[in-house]
């Protein structure tokens, strides 16, 4: 799973420690997810090109080397990754969104899409968040949909993910880049992460 990227980094294992602790309310919830999804774009940044630009400065103009933020689409899987959202943002202010509703059938472990709202892709880098990568079942449907609109490149960032769905991704998708957190043991027989987090949707937003 080369396209696979565990990062690591002592501040994100520390936010996901606090999002397995059952004790951690919804607020807080979501703002480590948030700043899970900062940390992981960061990470991402690492690999992207920089564009010279002139910028006027306090002696003249001079041209300095920066990102074309404007080029990065933010695609969540809603809702569970409505958070990280936040967090991606606050390194590029100036990139846009997208929305995709994927929901998994707890019997047939099948997803389906019910809402999308993605802007034209097309040049693009598309970024997908997402907490958590199970059966791979949400991430592997939102590459599909994502690739469709012909993007330049895809990237996922994700906080827990299990071996079982990375693979699934890495197999059926080895042209994009995941970069996530921590991959847990396994999978249970209703295609829950184990330790995990439990559900990433109903802890952030304190629903049943």
């Amino acid at each position: 799973m080369e396209n696979i990227i565990n990062v690591k980094n002592p501040a994100l294992t520390n936010i996901v420690t606090k999002l397995r602790n059952m004790n951690t309310n919804s607020y807080l919830f979501r703002k480590y997810v948030s700043e899970a999804g900062r940390i992981l774009l960061l990470e991402a940044l690492k690999d992207e090109k920089l564009l010279n630009k002139k910028i006027k400065i306090w002696i003249g103009e001079y041209e300095f080397p920066e990102i074309d933020e404007e080029k990065y689409v933010f695609i969540p899987i809603m809702r569970a990754g409505l958070p990280m959202l936040d967090g991606v943002f606050e390194v590029l202010k100036n990139a846009k969104a997208g929305f995709l509703a994927i929901k998994r059938d707890e019997k047939t472990l099948e997803s389906t899409l019910y809402y999308e709202r993605i802007p034209p892709l097309y040049g693009k880098i598309a970024v997908i968040l997402d907490p958590m990568v199970a059966t791979g079942g949400s991430l592997d449907y939102a590459v599909k949909v994502v690739k469709d609109k012909s993007p330049d490149k895809i990237i996922s960032l994700n906080i827990i993910g299990a071996r079982e769905g990375l693979k699934r991704i890495s197999d059926n998708h080895p042209y994009i880049k995941v970069f996530i957190a921590q991959i847990d043991e396994k999978l249970n027989d209703k295609g829950y992460i184990i330790p995990g987090i439990g559900d990433a949707g109903d802890r952030a937003f304190n629903t049943e």
